[in-house]
């Protein structure tokens, strides 16, 4: 079986601090850095700052937070977020979002997860597993919330956004 993969990743000690900005759907997307390094893996040209508009992202703008599918496929969606320690968060939420820009097909959120904070820091893994396509891009999209549904700025320390398609689906 074929596996295409993109794997990036993103982290403060690298690549300064990532302001967490929120979006009209009250999460925001994580942005990673265009190019090799760290142990970012993309030689399909997945995230690819010439995919999406006529000209090309930069990082950190928004773009640079996609994931453009190279083949039709089982995607496996897999994701790992460090925040910092927030006295103030009673929760911290995550979704993998298809279109989450609205550059294609039209955003559709699945797999939201919450969860609540732990003593110390806060480190989350997440999975997910979708069919994907080449014209519908992916995203990952988190949130820290306090009280009263308020969302917090606590920043980020590190994060990773991996896929992996399974281009050879059998059909009955």
């Amino acid at each position: 079986m074929s596996v295409a993969i993109c794997s990036l990743l993103w982290d403060a000690a690298r690549h300064g601090k990532q302001a967490v900005k929120y979006d009209s759907d009250g999460y925001h997307l994580v942005r990673f850095p265009y190019g090799a390094g760290d142990e970012s893996y993309d030689p399909w040209r997945m995230h690819d700052p010439s995919k999406g508009l006529t000209s090309p992202s930069e990082y950190p703008d928004a773009r640079s937070g996609l994931i453009w599918p190279s083949h039709e496929g089982w995607g496996m969606l897999s994701a790992m977020v460090f925040w910092e320690p927030d006295a103030k968060a009673t929760e911290f939420r995550s979704r993998y979002v298809r279109d989450p820009l609205n550059l294609s097909t039209g955003y559709d959120s699945t797999a939201t997860t919450d969860s609540a904070p732990t003593r110390g820091g806060q480190y989350r893994t997440y999975l997910w597993q979708m069919f994907v396509h080449p014209g519908t891009p992916l995203g990952l999209k988190i949130s820290a919330r306090g009280v009263g549904d308020v969302k917090l700025r606590t920043p980020l320390i590190h994060a990773q956004f991996k896929l992996a398609i399974h281009t050879d689906v059998v059909t009955p």
